[in-house]
């Protein structure tokens, strides 16, 4: 199922995911899955994928530099119930984000059921920028978050009556 997936960068300093955690909680907003990588991780990554098209905007150095200025941030990515009010409520404290649409996917608890879904993306030719997700018991269904290259073939593959 498509959903709207929010990046947001925060200071990578201590209590920073708590006042979001609680902004939203307290707004009644769940947060159904979340993911945290350091920024400047993020931004390596941006410099080698233009580095491979050949259009690179800046240079080496001046990428080292947005780096190092980076390890500053952490990038959070996180899909949450109400999309909309959490949109309204980071704009209106002043928090800057993005949102994506991603494929959100309930998966069986067993092994090779990733596999499955992660070969049928293969097969359909549609690559798969990042994924993340969890399992919180045994018995449990487990999300999965997939951020295809192609969200509009993807989302006719895996509609909730396909999955």
């Amino acid at each position: 199922m498509v959903r709207t997936e929010i990046s947001l960068f925060l200071k990578n300093v201590p209590g920073e995911l708590g006042k979001l955690a609680a902004l939203l909680a307290n707004a009644n907003i769940n947060i159904d899955a979340l993911t945290i990588q350091d920024a400047s991780s993020y931004v390596k990554e941006l410099f080698q994928a233009r580095g491979k098209s050949l259009k690179r905007i800046a240079s080496v150095a001046s990428y080292n530099s947005i780096r190092k200025d980076s390890s500053e941030y952490a990038l959070i990515r996180i899909l949450v119930d109400h999309t909309d009010k959490a949109i309204d409520l980071l704009s209106r404290n002043d928090y800057l984000f993005d949102i994506m649409p991603v494929i959100a996917i309930e998966l069986e608890n067993r092994p090779g059921v990733l596999a499955e879904i992660s070969n049928k993306f293969g097969q359909e030719g549609i690559n798969i920028n990042y994924v993340y997700g969890s399992v919180s018991s045994p018995d449990s269904k487990c999300l999965f978050v997939f951020c295809p290259e192609d969200i509009d073939l993807a989302s006719k593959i895996f509609a909730p009556e396909s999955t």
